[in-house]
């Protein structure tokens, strides 16, 4: 009780401590939680046995039953077995490669340290980028490491092989007719041994459908030169020779390919003039959005998509061209006077460029004026197409998404992309491919794409496999490796091989 405690510690003297009341008033319950909490075997010891003996053996015991449940980690970042020769650890080494983007190649060249990739440059010796580069091939190396990136084979939501997935495709492929009910759908490819390869199985399989399609395309590059010259061509411009330069929609020194080469030659062309060089250039863009080319641009108009057409084609009369020009009251006069007194005066070194996204048209008006101007062997060139052979992407992704609906397509082979996501939506690509007997993705990425496919394989990076491609003029650029696959990825070239030696 109160007066009890009070007693005690009136008559308590020096210190004394204690954790509550019950413990100060020693009751029975307290006493009962005190041994149950500490019991007294816990303070006996073995007679040779201290407390920190006891704490050592334990902690031993503890860490040599863990060593049991552990495995070492796989490494796959090992760099090497033998030394190479040439390998000094703190320096590096750097290997000639290529980065595939829109189906064209970027030359580049690859820093490793000690066998690992680091750093991306541009190749100084490949003519797309002469020693540049952009911030997109900087940020690619990202990619190769990325954890996010698809790091095996799934058979629906079932972890598969190599082999397993390699014998599945074998066996329905043999059951298809000369490859009836075959189609290839890839990303655009201007690769020679790829293409090679999907000449040598439609050769095998003549009744198989090769598509290429990516959203942002160059169909109407392809029929805009169908147009002027009756034959798709691919343009290939020459900044450095020119020195007044009209952009019709077209941001040359960013999205188009070839942007880091043109971006160079344009840049070279922007000091001031002296007798020993050539004049200092001028750019006219005339766009829809705002842009890099824009920007740099000495003079910008801003003008509605629609209306780009109506501005080639008044700007092509003014060159007298003759065409329809129609209602150009909302395109400013002076611009195109302007403009047409310039070219007119640059004779061949004019030249006019029209974006991807313009309809075949401003492309054809395009090609029509430089050809006035003289410039269709000075400051552009054509060469044959590298993607698809000129073919519509378009076209022959309606067509894919109809024989798959109609139940045509008995096997399916997504080289690359993520078409659920970017075909177009009145296309409905997801509900065609519920249709499909046997659908199988290449892809870097786990995507929607391969959730709805019946086998989802990792692609390689293209740090990780050879390969080659063509450069956006034509020139042939090996890609090579640097690093075995960090998530055993494969490449669309293995995939095609497994059809080609059945």
């Amino acid at each position: 009780d109160l007066p009890a405690i009070q007693e005690r510690l009136t008559a308590a003297k020096g210190r004394g401590f204690w954790r509550s009341l019950e413990e100060l008033a020693e009751t029975d319950e307290f006493t009962d939680f005190l041994h149950r909490e500490f019991p007294r075997q816990a303070s006996e010891w073995l007679p040779n046995m201290s407390r920190r003996r006891f704490l050592q053996i334990m902690g031993a015991s503890l860490a040599l039953a863990g060593l049991t449940a552990c495995n070492g980690p796989a490494e796959k970042i090992v760099p090497y077995v033998s030394a190479p020769e040439e390998g000094v650890a703190g320096q590096s080494l750097f290997f000639a490669t290529a980065m595939p983007r829109g189906g064209y190649g970027l030359g580049l060249l690859a820093q490793s340290q000690m066998g690992r990739p680091t750093k991306l440059e541009g190749n100084p010796d490949h003519p797309t980028s002469l020693g540049g580069t952009d911030a997109v091939a900087q940020a690619s190396i990202l990619t190769l490491y990325d954890p996010d990136r698809a790091q095996e084979i799934t058979n629906g939501n079932a972890s598969s092989s190599w082999e397993e997935f390699a014998a599945a495709l074998k066996s329905q492929f043999a059951q298809l007719d000369a490859g009836a009910g075959l189609h290839i759908l890839t990303e655009s490819t201007s690769s020679p041994t790829l293409i090679s390869q999907m000449e040598a199985l439609l050769a095998a399989a003549p009744n198989a459908v090769w598509h290429q399609y990516e959203p942002l395309n160059r169909d109407n590059v392809y029929a805009g030169s169908q147009l002027a010259f009756g034959q798709p061509l691919e343009p290939v411009y020459h900044l450095a020779r020119a020195n007044v330069i009209v952009s019709l929609d077209a941001d040359f020194l960013h999205a188009m390919p070839g942007s880091v080469r043109y971006a160079r030659d344009f840049a070279g062309g922007r000091g001031a003039a002296t007798a020993d060089t050539r004049p200092r250039n001028r750019l006219y863009a005339v766009e829809s959005s705002p842009s890099l080319t824009g920007a740099a641009a000495d003079h910008r108009l801003p003008l509605k998509a629609s209306q780009v057409e109506t501005f080639a084609r008044a700007l092509a009369n003014a060159l007298d061209i003759p065409v329809d020009v129609g209602d150009a009251s909302a395109i400013p006069a002076n611009w195109i006077s302007a403009i047409a007194d310039d070219l007119r005066a640059a004779a061949s070194a004019g030249l006019v460029m029209a974006g991807d996204q313009q309809p075949p048209v401003v492309h054809a008006l395009a090609h029509a004026i430089n050809d006035a101007l003289g410039a269709a062997t000075q400051s552009v060139t054509y060469i044959a197409p590298l993607i698809g052979r000129g073919a519509s992407q378009a076209e022959s992704m309606s067509a894919l998404v109809n024989s798959m609906a109609a139940g045509e397509v008995q096997m399916l082979l997504i080289l690359g992309g993520n078409p659920v996501y970017n075909a177009p939506v009145d296309l409905n690509f997801a509900g065609a491919l519920s249709q499909v007997g046997f659908s199988a993705q290449l892809n870097l990425y786990a995507d929607e794409t391969g959730d709805l496919c019946d086998w989802r394989v990792a692609q390689a990076h293209y740090l990780e496999t050879w390969s080659d491609i063509r450069a956006h003029d034509g020139t042939a650029t090996i890609q090579q490796p640097l690093i075995e696959p960090l998530y055993n990825g494969h490449s669309a070239h293995e995939v095609l091989d497994v059809l080609l030696s059945e």
